[in-house]
């Protein structure tokens, strides 16, 4: 493993977590969109994460040698979540079907919320790790100069 190798991992994290902050964001920002361009109403997205994996050759030889290589984390893909839309009795409402109901997103604002919660935890401990890491490496260069 390599002197900034766990930097490169946290970052690699750091950047993950953005992005899913910036997808929950989206989610929470269309909460109460019910037309979206499909004509359907707005359906909340998720993040899925995926370790960052090397060439086939580094993925071979850490398999047989018994040695972590890791590269970090990285965003495989984007999902829409499949629950069921919420209906909501307001026969006004312009997009009220005949019998009155409303389609709503399947966004539940507290699960955003915990979600949200979650994921900038997981930010700080990276900001964390990547204090720590700097600090060690100073102090290395400390040692090295006496």
């Amino acid at each position: 493993m390599g002197m900034f190798d766990s930097i490169n991992i946290s970052a690699s994290a750091l950047t993950a977590e953005k992005t899913r902050i910036d997808i929950i964001s989206k989610n929470m920002a269309n909460v109460n969109t019910t037309r979206s361009t499909g004509g359907m109403p707005y359906r909340r997205q998720m993040v899925v994460f995926e370790e960052q994996r090397g060439s086939n050759f580094a993925t071979y030889l850490e398999k047989h040698t018994n040695k972590f290589s890791g590269k970090g984390v990285e965003i495989s893909e984007i999902v829409e979540d499949t629950t069921p839309y919420k209906l909501k009795y307001d026969p006004g409402h312009p997009d009220a079907n005949e019998d009155g109901y409303v389609m709503l997103p399947n966004v539940d604002i507290i699960t955003e919320m915990v979600d949200m919660i979650d994921a900038q935890r997981a930010y700080e401990a990276n900001i964390t790790a990547i204090n720590g890491t700097k600090s060690m490496l100073m102090k290395a260069l400390e040692i090295g100069r006496r």
